[in-house]
């Protein structure tokens, strides 16, 4: 066996213990009507190494998924018919965001932040989500530039 055999030995073996991490989230959002089945784990982790990078990051666990799985299942917005779909566009606003505030906002506070405009003055909606995010990362690099701007020419 060659190297690249090897490497794809592995990424595969990886991806099936993703796959199966993933599922195993069904424990606990079977409570909501939502279930993931293999296929569709499996076509979040394609869609999360996409978007990871699509914004030239880096993630060795798929903790972020599995925190947005398990935060927005509760939301009484979130249905069967969508789930994938509303997964793989949470996963692209988190990483944008992510990107956007540079950093400094912790994973579980950003996923909160989302959480609450996606159901509360967004009803669930994606769109209105994403332009809420958008102006959130907007303000957000406002106020961390405004101090910097107050001293622009005192020098």
């Amino acid at each position: 066996m060659n190297l690249s055999d090897m490497l794809h030995s592995i990424q595969l073996s990886q991806n099936s213990n993703t796959v199966m991490e993933l599922v195993g989230l069904n424990k606990k959002t079977k409570e909501h009507g939502l279930m993931l089945t293999p296929d569709e784990a499996k076509s979040l982790v394609i869609s999360r190494n996409k978007v990871l990078r699509d914004h030239a990051r880096v993630e060795m666990s798929i903790g972020v998924l599995k925190e947005l799985i398990e935060v927005f299942s509760a939301s009484p917005y979130m249905n069967q018919e969508y789930y994938i779909d509303t997964l793989n566009e949470l996963q692209e606003i988190f990483y944008y965001l992510r990107n956007e505030t540079e950093d400094r906002i912790g994973d579980t506070k950003l996923i909160q932040r989302m959480n609450d405009y996606y159901n509360g003055p967004c009803a669930g909606s994606i769109e209105l989500l994403r332009s809420k995010m958008e102006e959130f990362a907007e303000n957000y690099r406002r106020d961390i530039s405004f101090p910097d701007s107050i001293y622009k020419g005192d020098e």
